[in-house]
């Protein structure tokens, strides 16, 4: 199972008791009940009227990025019980790890966040968010989740070690359609074994959605406010289906598309990061490159795959490249530091590209591995039908060779027709792309960025037509804008969450 071929769209703790507070700001370990509030399902009463108890956040911490995000003092965190399956509420149960930093003046509500994956840390995404934008940190709880089995919630998923991932990311890739077949019914049976056929069969985004109406309840929130970035606008899109009225405002960013089919999601996300390569490359022009040209780089890396280099004890892979190489990609922010990781590569050396792809696949410096990239493939298999048809295959491959022919590297590793790891999947999927149906949701505003490599503009402008929302268009080259100091786009994204102000119609803003 080859990491560069995945590119999505990236503890336990005691609980004091305490006496119940009114709606206010917690300090540890205070127990505070806030729900039910709005429309609660029937059979489902204690998990939205339950209570949470809050505390300081430092022992949820179990990675270098938890570890930092969590030592702020102004962040509480509490763990919100939801059922493993919403179809059997009276049977098992999970736990949902949620940070919050109360808002310091004039509090228009909460604002629940997700800053995509699947398998990233909202928890820690919502810290950095209320660092970095004052006005969100003024008048809104910042409040991030991380959703069912990934991060601080539990059950965990899980299906390689840290040591077998090291060794998948540093294999050639597969030669034969057996060779990888034989991957992907290994890593399939791993996740079986090691993280639970009944966790893996409900953590798809239908779930995360209803745990995220149960949070909105233990909150207090009437009315859902919600920031969705990348993988987090479907998660938005699916809840605006499943809850329109119990929506305020979204602000989605980043779009995926719903009703896309996955293979044309895979061609349109291939021909996104070429064209983000081509822009990178036009950008030579003014910056010192010593790689300045597709064909110089494809000499460097096909050279890589016959030769990998040295990096400490381990050893950078093609693939590992490639990881690096379009992690650098989503954002022009991060084109002087690719030159100098091309650079090192042209003098025969791997650090800061290794660096990059051990920060894509949520590597930290002891090896360990956060778990995002074992949670993009089980999500992604419970969200999307599979084929497990022979002629489909080779019909579905052919579609993507013909598709993808000229763009950069796809004719040196052209797609085999090998099954998938969903295809040995122990549990069938839960949703199928189609038209979201939101009748009684109010506006919402989506964001969608020209140049966006990981989810093209296309589909946020599909998304805000299937929506009935506004589109915000942002003409740059990089994945997703709102809060990353455009003023043109967070002014108008500020305005709807603060006070529900749209602009009148569809507006651009330029980079």
């Amino acid at each position: 199972m080859r990491t560069h071929r995945l590119l999505p769209l990236i503890s336990a703790f005691a609980l004091a008791a305490c006496t119940v507070t009114v709606p206010g700001s917690p300090v540890a370990g205070d127990v505070e009940q806030r729900g039910p509030r709005g429309p609660v399902p029937a059979g489902l009463e204690r998990f939205y009227g339950q209570a949470l108890t809050w505390s300081g956040c430092g022992g949820f911490a179990h990675d270098d990025e938890s570890r930092d995000a969590f030592a702020k003092r102004d962040v509480r965190c509490a763990l919100l019980t939801v059922p493993l399956d919403y179809a059997n509420p009276a049977g098992r149960t999970a736990t949902i790890g949620v940070l919050r930093k109360p808002a310091t003046s004039d509090r228009v509500g909460a604002l629940v966040l997700n800053p995509g994956g699947p398998g990233a840390s909202g928890m820690s995404a919502a810290v950095g968010i209320a660092d970095r934008e004052p006005k969100i940190a003024a008048h809104f709880d910042v409040v991030g989740f991380d959703p069912r089995g990934i991060g601080v919630s539990k059950p965990r998923i899980q299906c390689v070690t840290g040591p077998e991932m090291d060794a998948d990311r540093a294999e050639p890739d597969e030669d034969t359609v057996a060779e990888e077949e034989a991957e992907n019914k290994d890593f399939a049976t791993k996740c079986a074994q090691r993280s639970g056929v009944d966790l893996l069969a409900n953590v798809g985004t239908r779930d995360v959605a209803r745990d995220m109406d149960v949070l909105r309840s233990a909150l207090g929130e009437e009315k859902l406010t919600y920031l969705g970035y990348s993988y987090g606008t479907l998660i938005g899109t699916v809840y605006a289906e499943a809850f329109p009225g119990n929506v305020r405002a979204m602000v989605l960013d980043g779009a995926v598309d719903p009703d896309e089919d996955p293979v044309a999601q895979a061609i349109e996300q291939v021909k996104g990061f070429d064209k983000a390569l081509s822009d990178y490359f036009a950008g030579c022009s003014t910056r010192r490159c010593t790689v300045k040209s597709k064909d110089q780089l494809k000499k460097l890396l096909v050279d890589l795959e016959k030769r990998p280099i040295p990096v400490g004890k381990r050893k950078l892979s093609y693939s590992d490249a490639s990881t690096g190489i379009d992690a650098a990609l989503y954002s022009d922010e991060y084109w002087e530091f690719l030159d100098k990781a091309l650079a090192e590569l042209a003098g025969g050396k791997g650090e800061s590209l290794m660096l990059l792809a051990d920060l894509y696949t949520g590597r930290d410096d002891s090896g360990e591995y956060s778990g995002i990239m074992d949670a993009l493939v089980a999500v992604r298999c419970v969200d999307e039908p599979r084929i497990t048809d022979r002629a489909e295959l080779e019909r579905r491959t052919r579609e993507v060779v013909q598709a993808t022919r000229g763009v950069f590297m796809a004719d040196v590793h052209p797609p085999l027709p090998a099954l998938d790891t969903c295809a040995f999947w122990p549990t069938p999927n839960t949703s199928v792309p189609h038209q979201p149906k939101v009748a009684g949701v109010p506006p919402l505003l989506v964001v969608s960025t020209t140049g966006d490599p990981a989810t093209p503009y296309q589909a946020g402008v599909n998304l805000a037509k299937s929506l009935g929302a506004r589109l915000l268009t942002y003409q740059a080259t990089q994945h997703t804008a709102f809060l990353d100091g455009v003023s043109c786009v967070d002014s108008v994204g500020l305005a709807y969450l603060e006070k529900l102000e749209l602009p009148p119609a569809d507006v651009t803003c330029k980079g």
